[in-house]
């Protein structure tokens, strides 16, 4: 039973990664920790539940990784998925400090796999979870409780209790053993971002918002980072900048997770509503650049496109929820997804006329192309002309937010004054806008969150002491 009537060292809200690698790092330096997670016990863990991978840099080839990830090419590839919007300190620091999350995450109980195959094209680059996030999750959360973090469920914090940049207390909306206040000598903040709150989207993206699918959980609806941005937190980032991918429409509003991503965009082409092609399908490697597409759809007539492939790519891509519909004739394909047949017909007989030569190898930037239309094809170009003709419908898919809280190096939240907070910090996506002002390379989420909360952790036991 969690006595709140005792002051913590460190306070932790939130129950994802970040929250956990906080806690854990926290309480290996000595601290007396509570974790403050909002969601049911079944719930718990934010976004972390559906996540697979985590991209680090390392100097060689290891049991799971096929060869090295400098330091070096991991920023310049960070650099080419935001254009330059990054915070160039902290994205370097974090860089570095991931070589050697690889190995401490393992000590906390966590276990890798080989890398998967397939169009993620990741191998080298990131390590995948065994059993993915939630199993990440078990082991952390086993692994704080063996250290004796304490833990609550159902834990929602109203209110934060701030003066002159120090935080003294949290108020819960219900109260554990009759008591709602929770005193702390630090506070991390690891709970996530808004993309849950539909009402706060819609004051930066309108009524487009409505057609939003969250991929995520249904509990980071930002009320914590709107607390300390309202309390003198100074605030980074865009707040229509996001983490956003093309999902099946078919998808549930939120909690849809990563099994209605879809992967198989480099191998056909992308229509809208309209039957029109908007954007270069093979511009990038496809880790580097899925995460730009929940955006593009997003800018589209009722926020709503078409994958639209042939029969023979069907075993290239991973497969997801949703089965494709199906039609054998371009014709019969467009009824299905109520698009007008020969607008349909029309745009795919002229990329099909437009498509060079090529060898084709989805592992690299081949020479497949398109020449004559717009938008091109740089990559991947093949025509769709075997039956049976398939399609799925994707909506903008809205994993996490990146306005969020300015931090410094050592995960203190930096206030409007720029001085920084006398025992605040912040990790995992609350703060993950000091490293992504826009874009997004899979597996830095998790990068972001392991960092920073190891950090943030230690840095906040440290602080409790002094």
């Amino acid at each position: 039973m969690v006595d709140l009537t005792r002051r913590f060292d460190v306070l932790v809200i939130g129950g994802g990664n970040a929250a956990l690698c906080a806690a854990i790092s926290a309480r290996r330096a000595g601290a007396s920790v509570l974790v403050l997670e909002g969601a049911p016990k079944f719930y718990r863990g934010g976004n972390t539940r559906h996540t697979r991978n985590m991209r680090c840099a390392h100097d060689a080839a290891t049991e799971i990784l096929t060869g090295p990830y400098t330091e070096e090419e991991f920023w310049n590839d960070l650099l080419l998925v935001t254009g330059g919007q990054t915070d160039e300190e902290l994205a370097r620091f974090m860089i570095h400090e991931s070589k050697d999350i690889l190995n401490w995450i393992v000590e906390q109980g966590v276990r890798w796999q080989p890398s998967l195959g397939g169009t993620l094209s990741l191998g080298r680059t990131n390590s995948f979870f065994l059993g993915g996030g939630r199993a990440m999750l078990n082991a952390l959360y086993r692994t704080a409780e063996e250290l004796g973090v304490d833990i609550l469920y159902n834990a929602e914090v109203i209110d934060l209790k701030i003066e002159d940049g120090m935080f003294l207390s949290a108020a819960l909306k219900q109260p554990v053993n009759g008591k709602t206040e929770v005193r702390a000598s630090t506070l991390v903040a690891a709970s996530g971002g808004f993309e849950a709150n539909i009402e706060w989207l819609k004051e930066s993206w309108g009524e487009a918002a409505d057609n939003f699918l969250i991929r995520g959980t249904p509990y980071n609806r930002g009320a914590i980072l709107k607390l300390l941005l309202a309390k003198g937190v100074q605030e980074i980032g865009d707040p229509t900048q996001c983490h956003a991918v093309a999902i099946d429409a078919r998808a549930p509003k939120f909690d849809g997770g990563i099994i209605t991503r879809h992967d198989s965009v480099v191998f056909g082409i992308v229509v809208n509503k309209h039957a029109e092609r908007f954007y270069d399908e093979g511009e990038d490697i496809w880790p580097k650049r899925y995460a730009i597409w929940g955006r593009l759809v997003a800018a589209q007539p009722d926020q709503i496109a078409y994958i639209i492939f042939d029969s023979t790519v069907v075993t290239s891509f991973m497969p997801t929820l949703f089965p494709p519909i199906a039609g054998q004739t371009i014709a019969e394909l467009a009824g299905q997804l109520e698009l007008d047949p020969a607008a349909l017909e029309k745009t795919i007989t002229e990329f099909n006329a437009a498509v060079q030569p090529g060898t084709f190898d989805h592992t690299i930037l081949d020479d497949c192309r398109t020449e004559g239309i717009t938008p091109q094809k740089t990559h991947w170009a093949r025509k769709i002309e075997t039956p049976p003709y398939l399609a799925y419908p994707v909506r903008p898919g809205i994993t996490f937010t990146y306005l969020g809280t300015r931090v410094n190096k050592q995960a203190r939240m930096l206030m409007k004054d720029g001085k920084p907070s006398a025992n605040m910090f912040a990790a995992g996506e609350i703060m993950a806008g000091n490293v992504l002002g826009k874009g997004y390379a899979a597996g830095i989420g998790m990068t972001i969150g392991s960092v920073f909360g190891r950090v943030a952790g230690r840095e906040a036991a440290k602080n409790a002491r002094n």
